[in-house]
């Protein structure tokens, strides 16, 4: 029987694929576009990433506004008590953030149903080019279907944790980012591997909810990527709400133990050399890396091409090898970040539905990020390292502030962290930003719209912001340029 056809077909179903396949739809028909999906419509960002991890990081803070109630002149049970122990409902947390899942998922599913995308729950696989077989996840029976156009959105999941020792340990305390989120009580001790986004949300989350907390990374600071001064100062914050720091380590092995209601050890020592250290933990949470979803793709068959590290190889206007075959999201490598992923679907939407029009690329195009710890690290463009890198002729200027000068920062009692700015000291224009501070996130995005708009440094030091506002820093901020 020949394989049933549509004009389009999505694999995976993460941020980019609703609005691709609605859109997809409407231009071509109800029943035009199928999307295969294996678990639950909206992919890593909903189910298992932003949504439920912003979510219960909102939970995290009302914790430690509660303990800094007396900060504030206001009398807290938490303040009161000196702890947090005792007055965390975890169920209550992790029900909240199920229930908010719940909707944004049933969100997606009820435009789909109404657009007339068909979903079929399953696991799909090439066999061959625009041929693909479907696993359904109800009946486990395949199913075969053919497409003009196959777009392959399978994302990443988290790597599994490889450690001597690891099967002696109770799996159910071992957890990643995803099973990290259903724990129905806080941990006594949580150990931390890996000091990147995922390990500083989760990390300062559950000591804000009562955990003690040991943050263990390979790098000798949090946050690699960024630049040293902007990791030291996280470091501070961290270590200042009861973070222990071990950095600069390579994990070795796992023990179980039975030591005061520890179940774990984690044996690590230091990447340069010297001797084993360790640390007992009640749990682990394995935050370092994820995996892309090609494993199970049989991409061969189809002439999708897989780099060594397991993402598919594409063009900057994201086709792969395979004529009529694109590729969306994370399982591309590249910035793994929800917006990256939405970025994907006006570009393809544009060059498939819009052939008038000048076709859209991936090439130049701007990498905003926040990180959800608080206060949040918001950055745009480039850091101060990689600036001298790419442009070693140009006249590299450094303008840096503590939030500690900001008026709106000091009349909240949120004065942890600073900001950094990077700029052209002859053409003026702003080549990078960071805020880490209160709001980091939505201060970035201010300076990124001024990027987008090649506005130089000179017009934010100079323009009128209301007075008391975070915004109004950006007058400040370029006096301490060298």
């Amino acid at each position: 029987m020949a394989p049933k056809h549509f004009k389009f077909i999505i694999l995976g179903s993460g941020q980019a694929a609703p609005p691709l396949a609605t859109a997809l739809t409407t231009a071509h028909g109800k029943g035009s576009t199928l999307i295969v999906e294996k678990a639950f419509i909206g992919g890593t960002c909903v189910n298992y990433g932003c949504t439920p991890t912003k979510t219960m990081i909102s939970s995290g803070r009302v914790a430690h506004l509660s303990a800094r109630g007396n900060d504030y002149g206001i009398a807290t049970a938490v303040a009161e008590k000196g702890s947090i122990s005792g007055l965390v409902d975890m169920e209550k947390v992790r029900q909240r953030k199920r229930d908010i899942v719940a909707s944004f998922r049933g969100g997606n599913e009820g435009r789909l149903e109404k657009a007339g995308v068909v979903v079929k729950y399953g696991t799909g696989r090439f066999i061959a080019p625009k041929i693909v077989s479907v696993k359904n996840r109800d009946t486990n029976q395949e199913e075969e279907y053919s497409a003009d156009t196959i777009f392959i959105n399978t994302g990443c999941r988290p790597a599994e944790p490889k450690l001597p020792g690891i099967e002696t340990v109770d799996a159910a305390r071992v957890l990643d980012s995803t099973s990290i989120m259903e724990l129905g009580e806080v941990p006594g001790k949580l150990i931390v591997v890996g000091a990147g986004y995922v390990g500083l949300e989760f990390g300062q989350l559950f000591r804000r909810l009562g955990a003690d907390v040991t943050v263990v990374g390979r790098d000798k600071q949090v946050l690699a990527r960024e630049d040293q001064d902007i990791a030291d100062e996280m470091g501070k914050i961290l270590v200042e709400d009861g973070i222990e720091l071990q950095l600069g380590m390579d994990t070795v092995r796992l023990e179980a133990v039975n030591e005061g209601g520890m179940k774990i050890r984690l044996v690590y020592k230091p990447t340069d050399g010297g001797e084993e250290r360790s640390v007992l933990g009640s749990h682990i949470l394995w935050s370092a890396g994820r995996v892309p979803n090609t494993d199970m793709l049989d991409s061969d068959k189809a002439g999708v091409r897989i780099d060594r590290k397991g993402f598919v190889e594409c063009d900057e206007y994201l086709q792969t090898a395979a004529e009529g075959t694109y590729v969306l999201g994370d399982v591309k490598g590249g910035p793994a970040f929800t917006h990256i992923s939405y970025d994907d679907f006006r570009i393809l939407k544009n060059n498939i539905l819009s052939s008038s029009s000048p076709k859209l690329s991936t090439k130049d195009r701007m990498v905003p990020y926040t990180v959800y710890t608080d206060p949040q690290l918001g950055h745009i463009g480039l850091h101060e390292n990689e600036a001298r890198k790419i442009y070693p002729n140009r006249n590299i200027k450094v303008a840096k502030m503590p939030m500690t000068w900001v008026a709106r920062a000091l009349e909240t009692d949120e004065t942890r962290g600073m900001m950094k700015a990077v700029v052209d000291g002859d053409t003026e224009e702003i080549l990078g930003y960071t805020c880490l501070g209160i709001e980091g996130g939505e201060m970035m995005s201010m300076v990124q719209i001024a990027m987008m708009g090649k506005v130089g440094y000179s017009r934010l030091r100079d323009a009128t912001f209301a007075h008391p506002t975070l915004a109004e820093s950006l007058n400040n901020l370029w006096g301490s340029l060298e």
